[in-house]
């Protein structure tokens, strides 16, 4: 079977690609099933979970400084709600890792779940914490503005009851059941509740639709005295109850801690410095919980500038007191991220292995490929430094195999023409030798006075130039047929009109040799050729007949039509040719018989023109022969030429 190269070529590539894909399915695969295995892992109730662990974590961080101890409340955690938690700083620093506490080790998320900042945390407020504005969550574009809307601020990290020490507690606590016995000699059923360590007074009233429902006192933005503590059930404020709150609830219940009091000076100190740097209008407000506010003039408004320094301000104030930022990761690894130092270097390690698949095969069949091809280089080389015998092996059947064949077959041509050049500058110098020296010797003698110079002389001397003459002519001939010069002068010839000049011309020297000579034409056979070069062609093939018919023999020449020309045959009854001849019968300078003398053959250069001047009417000649028994040779022309 036929192995061919270009299919080798795209084997290869379906290698290497084979070895990419493999590559990439192994990446997939891998990332894919730490997804899954993380999708898994979460249902309906995780985000619940994850939900409570941060908002405890979060709560950890507003009430300390820092993070020391935070472990204990990590594993807690982790116990009760079976999950895996670790805490990092920002540099990957481990803070607490419920797993390492167990002795386990596993590697963390690429990404982490959360962070935790408690100077941000709460939302994005302005200075002061109970506010009758709130903002979007992304600070305005420089020079822009967002429109503030009457709403319920989120408490945020400062808030009245942020910071309590236990004394305060105890105090408020004290001041909650005051309010609560106030509220039940007025009818109004009331009990104290504590959220956030802030103890407050809650009771029970029935809404505007009829529906109980559970209330809170607390200060509000809009200073109403309640606020429904299930937004569900609807029915707002107890206004009915409104006379009997003001005079039970003291404004001690809801004062702000003294942690939360300093931290809000010093909030409204920084926010001021820099409003102020700004050249940026501003109001200071005070809330019925005791804390300042800063507010912008237009309390619709709030500009880029503005909302930087009242959050810078409000970080830069509680930072001291809250614990740093930190990362929040939970579960175990469960995603792959190919541009994290994880993942590059994975990413890395199979394209190395993509890369030395590759190059391993291409090392391998890459070799068998251009080691033929070195060959070849090697033996041109050798032909251009002039060794002509310069081969190359050849094994295979593929396109570099049929290149090293022709390879092979070029250099045999080039080393046979070369021994042909060779041989035609020997034979040319032989055969130019010998009528010369004759010439030569004739004129030396005749000039010593040794030969009269008579007419025989005259008539000998003459008869050697035409020799030379005849070779020349030949020569020539051969040398305009190689350079594609060879002009003819096509015109309308009967065939078997040349056919009987050439016999005619021939004939005395056939009587002379003994061999009879005949002509065997149809009537007519017109055909466009060069008359005079095809009476050329067709002469040296009848004297070459008769040099090698003996006496007593027979030439015929022929005119035979065929379906697409006219086949010209000159047929005798002499010695024949050896088959091993036949191939070199139309060679320059080629003699079948080597020790044939000149006064038997001519120059070796007549089947050679033949040769050419039929191929120049783009006809063809071929022989046959047998030893012995004599020969046909058969000019064969078609007869649109």
């Amino acid at each position: 079977m036929r192995r061919s190269l270009l299919i080798r070529f795209l084997a290869l590539s379906l290698a290497v690609a084979l070895g990419a894909v493999v590559a990439t399915a192994v990446i997939a695969s891998y990332s894919t099933t730490e997804q899954l295995q993380g999708e898994l892992q979460e249902n309906a109730g995780q985000l619940e979970v994850d939900g409570r662990i941060y908002a405890e974590l979060s709560s950890y961080a507003l009430n300390h400084s820092g993070w020391s101890g935070v472990d204990k409340e990590v594993r807690r955690l982790a116990d009760d709600l079976g999950r895996r938690i670790a805490l990092t700083r920002p540099d990957g620093t481990v803070i607490a890792d419920s797993a390492r506490m167990l002795g386990a080790a596993p590697e963390l998320p690429s990404v982490p779940a959360a962070t935790i900042d408690a100077r941000t945390e709460g939302g994005l407020v302005f200075a002061g914490a109970l506010q009758s504005v709130s903002v979007a969550a992304a600070p305005p574009a420089a020079g822009h503005s967002v429109q503030m809307t009457t709403a319920r601020a989120a408490a945020g990290p400062l808030s009245y009851n942020w910071g309590l020490t236990a004394a305060e507690q105890e105090e408020r606590k004290v001041l909650a059941e005051r309010a609560s016995r106030c509220l039940a000699a007025n009818g109004i059923k009331a009990d104290v509740s504590v959220t956030d360590g802030a103890p407050m007074v809650a009771f029970e009233a029935e809404g505007t639709d009829g529906v109980n429902v559970r209330q809170v006192w607390r200060p509000t933005p809009s200073m109403t005295t309640f606020e429904s503590a299930d937004a569900a059930a609807g029915g707002g404020n107890g206004s009915a109850n409104t006379n009997a709150a003001d005079r039970c609830v003291p404004k001690g219940l809801y004062a702000p801690s003294a942690k939360a009091k300093l931290v809000n000076d010093d909030e409204i100190r920084r926010a001021s410095a820099c409003l102020t740097a700004a050249n940026i209008d501003f109001n200071l407000t005070e809330a019925t919980d005791g804390l300042r506010a800063v507010t912008p003039k237009d309390k619709q408004t709030v500009t880029a500038e503005f909302f930087e320094c009242s959050t810078q301000a409000r970080s830069q104030a509680i930072a001291p007191y809250v614990a740093p930022a930190a990362k929040l990761y939970l579960g175990s690894k469960s995603t792959f991220n190919v541009f994290s130092g994880e993942g590059m270097l994975r990413t890395a390690a199979t394209a190395l292995g993509v890369m030395l698949i590759a190059a391993l095969v291409m090392l391998l069949t890459g070799r068998r490929l251009v080691r033929p091809i070195v060959a070849l280089t090697g033996a041109a080389q050798r032909m251009r430094n002039g060794d002509h015998a310069a081969r190359v092996p050849v094994t295979g059947k593929d396109e570099v195999a049929r290149l090293g064949h022709a390879f092979n077959a070029m250099a045999e041509s080039i080393q046979r023409s070369d021994f042909q050049r060779k041989a035609m500058v020997s034979d040319v110098a032989h055969e130019l030798r010998t009528p010369l020296a004759n010439i030569k010797g004739y004129l030396v003698a005749s000039e010593d006075g040794v030969v009269p110079l008579d007419g025989e002389l005259v008539t000998s001397l003459l008869e050697e130039t035409g020799l030379l003459e005849h070779l020349v002519a030949d020569l020539q001939d051969l040398a305009l047929a190689d350079a594609g010069m060879l002009r003819l002068h096509p015109a309308p010839r009967d065939l078997s009109e040349l056919a009987q000049q050439v016999v005619l011309a021939h004939r005395p020297a056939a009587e002379t040799a003994g061999v009879t000579l005949t002509a065997d034409v149809p009537p007519e056979a017109v055909v466009s050729i060069d008359s005079a070069r095809m009476r050329q062609a067709l002469g040296n093939l009848v004297s070459n007949a008769i040099r090698y018919t003996p006496r007593g023999g027979t030439i015929v020449v022929g005119v035979r039509r065929v379906d697409d020309g006219y086949n010209l045959t000159v047929t005798d009854n002499g010695t024949g040719i050896a088959d091993e001849h036949l191939p070199h019968l139309f060679d320059r300078f080629y003699r079948a018989e080597q020790s044939r003398s000149r006064s038997t053959g001519g120059s070796g250069l007549g089947l050679a023109i033949t040769k050419h001047l039929t191929e120049a009417h783009h006809g063809r000649i071929t022989v046959t022969s047998k030893l012995g028994e004599g020969s046909v040779f058969t000019l064969w022309l078609p007869q649109g030429t």
